[in-house]
């Protein structure tokens, strides 16, 4: 039985028009992201099979296969829902995100410096890539992380709450290499509500990080 399977779009493949038309919206879920959790669920029988035959001679590379393919299920998993086409702007306390808004600001200083930080942390990933925002336990902080593949450069027990897919396969048919193209016009498809959602559970995770028992 496959442990991981395909969560179902919030909405339809023409929701987020213009900024992602829907031919995109719909290889990028229903190819790249069903290939990721095709790709977890692969290598989990395979390592349960390296298990039984105590055959380890492939576990680098299955184990950086589940890191992989897992991490990008993830990913995408929160990406479809960070958007909206009724989104963008900033977070406001007038539409009950008060406190993700104050919490950007005492992390980044201001929102815009904040927006900067990501876009570019988004827009220059060598190759393939995210940039992500997270939730950082240890300092009760937002940071911002440029995460290369789908799992690199990332500090142990940060929880993204927002995530900027840098993948050619989320742009290139509309905006051909202009990744910074996309990365500007994803701001006016944030689903702060969401974003806030993510903020508080992450938040009320008191025991997400044991430094110590």
């Amino acid at each position: 039985m496959a442990v991981y399977t395909l969560p179902e779009l919030p909405y339809d493949y023409s929701e987020l028009e213009p900024v992602i038309n829907p031919q995109i919206i719909e290889l990028h879920h229903d190819k790249h992201h069903a290939a990721y959790v095709k790709g977890a669920n692969d290598t989990l029988e395979q390592l349960a099979e390296a298990r039984d035959k105590e055959q380890w001679g492939s576990i680098n590379g299955l184990e950086k296969n589940l890191a992989f393919h897992l991490s990008g299920h993830i990913l995408h998993s929160i990406y479809w829902h960070n958007m909206t086409g009724d989104g963008g702007g900033e977070p406001l306390a007038a539409d009950g995100v008060g406190d993700l808004a104050d919490a950007i600001a005492e992390s980044f200083g201001s929102f815009a410096g904040f927006k900067a930080q990501l876009t570019k942390a988004a827009a220059t990933t060598q190759g393939s890539g995210w940039g992500v925002l997270a939730y950082e336990p240890l300092s009760g902080r937002l940071i911002v992380e440029q995460v290369y593949d789908h799992q690199g450069n990332v500090g142990q027990g940060s929880v993204p709450i927002l995530v900027f897919d840098a993948w050619e396969h989320a742009f290139y048919l509309q905006y051909k290499n202009q990744k910074v193209d996309f990365i500007d016009a994803m701001w006016a498809v944030v689903n702060w509500q969401d974003v806030a959602k993510r903020y508080e559970a992450a938040k009320a995770r008191t025991d997400a990080l044991l430094l110590a028992p």
